[in-house]
């Protein structure tokens, strides 16, 4: 089975043949500009013989380019008729794995590989790299296309106008570095928001406590409201019952800012990781 990657219309009639569908539901979009798609893998810094996990192989374009890098590719697709396809074309390769399914609901039966790739839909790519990382499922490097609208608030720092806790959650394991945007024009069928490449490094990172993660998401939560006023709707629902009665949640919030060197007035967006991850070991110190 030959597939032209390359051109629209040849996608179009190739689906059009195979009795395939777009499915919206799950953002699919191919990558036709073949110069790109290089500079996607070329980006990867992958040598021979490295394990990568590709999420959304599609028909296959990438995942053509990762196979003749050497590479060993596990390929998550959750399309029927897609996997169909991939199966034809990639089934002999003795490097290539397929796994069938929502890759919300598979990784985890999966060892992990040092590397991640792939052209993340829309509609699921920040919950995916929250998933991963809350998880502890974490990559050596990742390059991965999203929208761009989400690699700007993966990248965002503290103080800018897209920083959340899903910006906090990336830089607590990965060097986070958008390289290029790709605009609607190098795909079929073309999306109505561009795209952004972001290459995404491990880094050395301290042991978070558990309650790290859900303390960021819980800062964040109502973005109006100052940290103080946060803190104490977290801390009461973690551990109100834990705790005698209301005035004890307000004196554990108050010790917590104190120690953090925070009057409470501050909202989320000022704080950095560094910042963050004190006020988590403040709260998972003094909750005993």
């Amino acid at each position: 089975m030959t597939i032209n990657y390359n051109s629209a219309v040849a996608l179009r009639a190739f689906l059009d043949q195979e009795g395939l569908g777009m499915q919206k539901k799950f953002g699919q979009n191919f990558l036709i500009n073949p110069e790109t798609r290089k500079i996607l893998v070329q980006a990867l810094d992958a040598q021979s013989g490295d394990e990568v996990w590709e999420i959304g192989p599609g028909l296959g374009a990438m995942t053509a380019l990762l196979l003749e890098t050497g590479l060993k590719v596990k390929a998550f697709e959750i399309d029927l008729g897609f996997i169909r396809v991939l199966k034809k074309v990639f089934s002999e390769n003795k490097n290539f794995t397929l796994v069938e399914g929502d890759i919300m609901k598979t990784w985890r039966e999966h060892q992990s590989a040092p590397l991640l790739f792939g052209n993340l839909p829309y509609n699921v790519a920040a919950a995916l790299l929250a998933d991963l990382i809350e998880n502890n499922r974490i990559f050596s490097r990742m390059v991965v296309t999203v929208q761009k609208e989400v690699a700007l608030r993966m990248a965002a720092s503290a103080g800018k106008p897209d920083y959340s806790s899903f910006s906090v959650l990336c830089a607590s394991a990965y060097k986070i570095k958008p390289l290029m945007t790709i605009r609607p024009a190098s795909f079929y069928p073309q999306p109505n928001v561009d795209s952004m490449v972001v290459l995404l490094e491990k880094k050395d990172a301290p042991n978070y406590p558990a309650v790290f993660y859900p303390l960021v998401r819980a800062l964040f939560a109502s973005r109006r409201k100052t940290i103080k006023n946060n803190l104490l709707t977290f801390l009461s629902s973690r551990y109100g019952d834990s705790l005698q009665n209301k005035s004890t949640v307000q004196q554990f919030a108050a010790s917590v800012l104190q120690n953090n060197s925070l009057k409470g007035a501050e909202r989320a967006e000022s704080l950095d990781m560094e910042a963050f991850l004190s006020l988590a070991l403040s709260v998972d110190n003094m909750r005993l």
